[in-house]
């Protein structure tokens, strides 16, 4: 079943209707061809407000639908997870935002750390976030996510762990770490609540002076085995460890 993220001014519980505007309205009408009484849910972006809506009218502007039921079931984690992505090549970066999203990751942050090849002026960035921000979006309506994930702006490593400085857990999957017993322990020590952050180098891989300063500043080395993964699927493996560790 389909889902729209709407404001939460768009829905009215006392009136039992939600208001879709916006692009959604086109997609809706034009691209899925709805009809009244079709159904599909609806959220307002938080934990609490999904919503199992049908189709009463359309307009070119404005879809107006009847609500049908508030679900009280959440789609997230019980956790806040923040992905520091070093800044890969390409489209990857596209990838790694749509299947973290799909992970239940709260928020993804890009990172320019000194063995990134991609540079990104301001201009460039701005645009960049704008697509990658729709991605996002794209994969929360898909996975049916209770809430868009924010993508970060811009920052340097050194600003990414001084913003995770207050975070319960920090880890940073490197090559040259070693013991996966050590990484099974902290995964086994995280609980629901707790804010999590995960720091994952660019292709030519993380500096041992960026280890060193995430170490100083708490961030945990950990390793993921044997076996040297890509940055496009670092990130999604300890996220993926992170859910079955979470998920209830």
């Amino acid at each position: 079943m389909f889902q729209f993220f709407v404001d939460k001014s768009q829905i009215s519980e006392e009136n039992c209707e939600v208001f879709i505007t916006g692009a959604d309205v086109n997609h809706i009408c034009h691209v899925l061809r709805m009809k009244p009484g079709e159904q599909f849910y609806v959220n307002d972006g938080s934990a609490c407000g999904k919503y199992l809506c049908a189709m009463k009218s359309a307009t070119e502007d404005r879809v107006t639908c009847e609500i049908l039921q508030k679900i009280s079931e959440t789609s997230e984690l019980p956790c806040e997870i923040v992905l520091y992505q070093g800044l890969p090549k390409a489209d990857k970066m596209e990838l790694i935002i749509q299947k973290a999203v799909e992970l239940g990751v709260s928020r993804i942050v890009p990172v320019a750390m000194k063995h990134c090849v991609v540079k990104l002026d301001e201009k460039k960035a701005q645009s960049k976030i704008n697509r990658w921000q729709s991605i996002a979006e794209a994969a929360a309506k898909q996975s049916k996510r209770d809430r868009i994930p924010e993508i970060g702006q811009v920052m340097s490593l050194k600003e990414a762990l001084k913003e995770a400085a207050g975070f319960e857990v920090s880890l940073m999957p490197y090559e040259n770490a070693s013991g996966m017993e050590f990484t099974r322990k902290l995964l086994s020590e995280v609980k629901p609540g707790q804010r999590i952050a995960v720091f994952i180098g660019p292709e030519g891989g993380l500096d041992d002076g960026e280890v060193a300063m995430a170490l100083e500043r708490g961030t945990q080395p950990i390793t993921l085995g044997r076996r040297i993964l890509r940055t496009e699927t670092a990130g999604l493996a300890v996220l993926a460890m992170l859910v079955y560790v979470l998920e209830a």
